[in-house]
């Protein structure tokens, strides 16, 4: 059966001419006169029955539906495009993995070991894209993903990677840290971090939840580097800092938290040889990292 999809001359028309809010922005773009770009548009119309701009003297608006289209034909082309420059660029050769990640995980610990599984494996190519959230694989490009938390999605296979592993670090200006009279630099997101930390050390201490709070463990990195106190960050995020020695540990303690790091994939896809590939190496250096830090 015939599918009922325009013309990508129309929809790249359309595209352009949306996101510019001009035809003739559009027609400069595509190369093409302004006149091609009213006909084509004037086909989309047509073949969707809808308007999709409105036209004025000031030049054109999208209308409710045409802003709305605009948005997901952008993000579809953008989709055919990746896929088209990919096959270019290995000659129909090896394969493509899209990748979901936690931002700070990806950067801090998997990007350093990236160049590692690209010379083993010099015709995958690995494509990361920020993801904090659970999604559903069938509404995204993405071949995995991986995240922080339960392992439970729907539909899903999974592969532990490691247990996130929470460590005390401060400028080595502060010198010996006495915790009656610390500044703990706090988390938003995570009220009771310094708590659950000390009752794991067997510790109370008074004012636990008190102190400057940040959005962002780097915030928290930054915060501490300069002084302003002593902070709670995962291990993983640190190895930098600490090999510099701009942060060092307050206390030689490790705090292995309920919070676990999981690639997470569709169970269909459990058989595709790039991320077979990427799975079986990703395996291998979190099991090597979790052994050299002495995590089990």
């Amino acid at each position: 059966m015939r599918r009922k999809i325009p013309s990508t001359a129309a929809l790249s028309a359309f595209e352009s001419a949306a996101r510019h809010q001009s035809f003739t922005k559009a027609a400069d773009e595509l190369a093409v006169t302004q006149s091609a770009i009213c006909r084509q548009i004037g086909v989309l119309e047509e073949f969707l029955d809808i308007k999709l701009f409105r036209r004025g003297r000031r030049g054109v608006m999208l209308t409710e539906a045409g802003l709305i289209y605009s948005r997901q034909i952008s993000a579809r082309l953008d989709e055919v495009e990746r896929d088209t420059l990919a096959l270019m660029a290995k000659g129909g050769q090896g394969g493509t993995l899209e990748l979901g990640v936690v931002p700070t995980f990806a950067t801090k610990w998997l990007l350093p070991r990236m160049p590692a599984f690209a010379s083993e494996h010099p015709d995958i190519t690995v494509n990361l894209s920020a993801r904090t959230r659970p999604f559903l694989f069938d509404d995204t490009q993405f071949d995995a993903a991986i995240y922080a938390g339960q392992a439970s999605w729907p539909g899903t296979d999974s592969l532990f990677l490691m247990r996130e592993n929470l460590v005390a670090v401060c400028s080595p200006s502060l010198g010996r840290v006495d915790w009656r009279r610390a500044t703990l630099l706090q988390l938003s997101t995570r009220p009771y971090a310094w708590r659950d930390w000390f009752a794991s050390r067997g510790m109370q201490v008074a004012g636990d939840m008190s102190g400057p709070r940040f959005e962002l463990f780097s915030m928290l990195a930054e915060a501490a580097i300069h002084g302003m106190g002593v902070a709670l960050i995962p291990r993983f995020l640190l190895e930098d800092e600490l090999r510099r020695g701009v942060l060092v540990q307050a206390v030689s303690h490790q705090y292995l938290n309920e919070r676990s790091y999981y690639l997470i994939y569709p169970e269909g896809k459990a058989g595709n040889p790039a991320l077979t590939a990427f799975r079986l190496w990703l395996g291998r250096e979190a099991s090597a990292y979790s052994a050299a830090m002495g995590l089990g």
